[in-house]
């Protein structure tokens, strides 16, 4: 399950990164949504490796994530 966490934390972490810097509204409203899709494998990785600091910081990630998601898709705010 490991390598399978780590694949997704690449694939979806990346995505939502790469996706923040695109100029089209369109595309850009999907970060929050890979960044969120993220979070679960992240969280599986920290607490299985138990690396407490990063799982705390999961939770702002989650927290920043959220709040992204909150305002584009349930506010229908522009970014």
């Amino acid at each position: 399950m490991e390598i399978v966490s780590q694949i997704f934390i690449g694939l979806f972490g990346v995505t939502a990164i790469f996706l923040t810097q695109d100029h089209r509204h369109e595309w850009r409203k999907w970060a929050s949504v890979f960044g969120l899709a993220a979070s679960p494998f992240w969280f599986y990785t920290t607490i299985y490796n138990e690396q407490w600091g990063i799982t705390a910081l999961n939770f702002l990630y989650l927290y920043s994530w959220g709040r992204g998601f909150v305002n584009v898709w349930i506010k229908g705010e522009k970014i």
